[in-house]
């Protein structure tokens, strides 16, 4: 079946499904395939289930006309997801960046949402799989589109956006992040400006932070720029005036106060302003969308627990989120502070460099009692009494059990596979 009569079928079908556990009524069903499951086994159960059709790349599963064979599902998804993304000839806006991905994509939306009719990333859908589907959710009423993108190795931002066919693009900040995959520092810069090159190839625009001396460098030479910033030369310019315990700035002589803790979502805020800026969207609806932004699935949230405030940053981390989240709340005045720090995730054979890196940060600068959980920082070298290492979540759950945390200050940083948000129920 080519791609023009697949998508005949689409516009039959009221959208996506790709798991029979939550089949949409007349839906397009996609058996997609992974390491440990074959989704052609389950195309006659997504049709009983409300599927309109099911695309399966297995003759042997394709019962009657309702089984719609291709040569490979998941390539289907994507081309399909193409087709449509020309089909609607809407501006695509396309960002990555090694922290504050999904926090900046929601602002944006949120700003853009007051003049268009959007359609955005759900959660944090920025893979192979998730960008096909995000481009198939977009309708017709669909204004503009926004793209987050996610990569952990080279060449996968720009097989996305050969997909997406990003109109403009942005990079939040390069970090330590998934350095497994992308070997070092300098790997992220190369694989994150992949959309820099995209675009740059393709004669569309960027969105650059003026501030960020690494954004500078990729981008020189490049015309098609949209720069924001502290500095007066930007197209859009931002001051900031407080980060305790919230971020306010202030943008065309007006104060945006938000709902986000850490000076780091500064510049995930100035994005959404800058975005909104260029799309001609009027200031009081762009302060108005940033203040009523409230942050929830564990990034950067404030909350109260008993006597405790908490500043819950958990859904991830890496070496760069993780300094940031500290020095930020080295910055905070409390009379008692606690923090807790998970394991950082998929840094390879840097692992055991990058978390003794924190524990001397934390050795250096005193930031009050500190727990250190799972097996990466169990092997670091821990001198200083105020900090305790515990190989195991149970391990820290068995401590707390007999030393309560009353009228404290705390901060929950870690990586999502250590899920640290358990921790709001021993408390």
């Amino acid at each position: 079946m080519n791609i023009k009569q697949l998508y005949q079928h689409f516009k039959e079908c009221n959208g996506i499904s790709t798991d029979t556990r939550n089949i949409e009524n007349n839906s397009l069903f996609f058996a997609l395939k992974g390491n440990n499951f074959n989704g052609n086994h389950f195309a006659r159960q997504a049709l009983e289930a409300g599927a309109k059709y099911c695309v399966v790349d297995e003759e042997k599963y394709a019962l009657d006309s309702r089984y719609l064979v291709v040569e490979n599902v998941l390539k289907s998804l994507q081309n399909l997801a193409t087709f449509h993304r020309n089909e609607l000839a809407i501006p695509i806006i396309a960002l990555t960046g090694s922290n504050g991905k999904t926090t900046t994509k929601e602002l944006t939306n949120a700003v853009l949402s007051t003049k268009f009719k959007t359609t955005a990333t759900l959660g944090n859908l920025n893979n192979h799989i998730g960008v096909p589907l995000t481009l198939l959710q977009m309708t017709d009423a669909t204004e503009i589109g926004i793209v987050e993108m996610g990569a952990n190795h080279p060449v996968e931002i720009t097989f996305l956006c050969t997909i997406a066919h990003p109109d403009y693009g942005l990079i939040t900040n390069f970090g330590k992040a998934h350095l497994e995959g992308f070997g070092s520092i300098e790997g992220v810069i190369k694989a994150k400006s992949e959309l820099y090159d995209y675009l740059k190839a393709n004669h569309k625009t960027i969105f650059v932070n003026e501030n960020d001396p690494l954004q500078i460098k990729q981008t020189l030479n490049y015309d098609k720029v949209f720069k924001f910033g502290l500095r007066t030369s930007t197209d859009t310019m931002l001051e900031m005036v407080n980060t305790q315990p919230y971020v306010t700035l202030s943008y065309n002589g007006s104060e945006i106060k938000s709902k986000l803790t850490g000076s780091y979502n500064f510049n995930n805020i100035a994005v959404a302003i800058a975005v909104g800026s260029y799309f001609k969207v009027e200031s009081d609806d762009i302060k108005n969308a940033i203040e009523a932004y409230t942050p929830t699935n564990n990034r950067s949230q404030i909350l109260k627990k008993g006597s405790n405030t908490i500043i819950m940053d958990a859904y991830n981390a890496n070496p760069t989120s993780m300094m940031a989240a500290l020095e930020n709340f080295e910055q905070l005045v409390q009379a008692k502070k606690v923090v807790f720090l998970g394991d950082m995730f998929e840094l390879g054979a840097t692992a055991e460099i990058e978390h003794q890196a924190i524990v001397d940060y934390l050795e250096q600068n005193k930031l009050g009692k500190t727990y250190l959980i799972g097996k990466n920082f169990y092997k670091t070298t821990v001198k200083h009494p105020s900090l305790q290492k515990f190989e195991s979540f149970d391990a820290l759950k068995s401590h707390l059990q007999n030393h309560e945390i009353k009228d404290a200050f705390l901060l929950i940083k870690g990586s999502r596979g250590m899920a640290l948000e358990r921790i709001l129920e021993l408390l």
